[in-house]
């Protein structure tokens, strides 16, 4: 019993992609940096406002109170 390999084994996709992709020549190219790193975004409000009563309770208050228009 004897074990055969192919004569001519083919890459797996990755390993041919790095072997065949387009290399680098031009010198402006070769000296190109990676991706422009930003400053990280501020804090987002949060979703949920905590309320207490009291302030619950004015609030509710002022909207129960119809406002004054005027007219008689």
């Amino acid at each position: 019993m004897a074990v055969e390999c192919s004569s001519r084994p083919q890459k797996k996709a990755t390993s041919h992609h790095m072997k065949t992709r387009p290399k680098k020549t031009q010198p402006w190219d070769v000296r190109r940096k990676g991706p422009t790193v930003y400053s990280p975004l501020p804090v987002l409000p949060p979703d949920w406002t905590l309320v207490s009563e009291e302030k619950g309770e004015a609030a509710a208050q002022q909207a129960e109170e119809p406002p004054a228009t005027g007219a008689a």
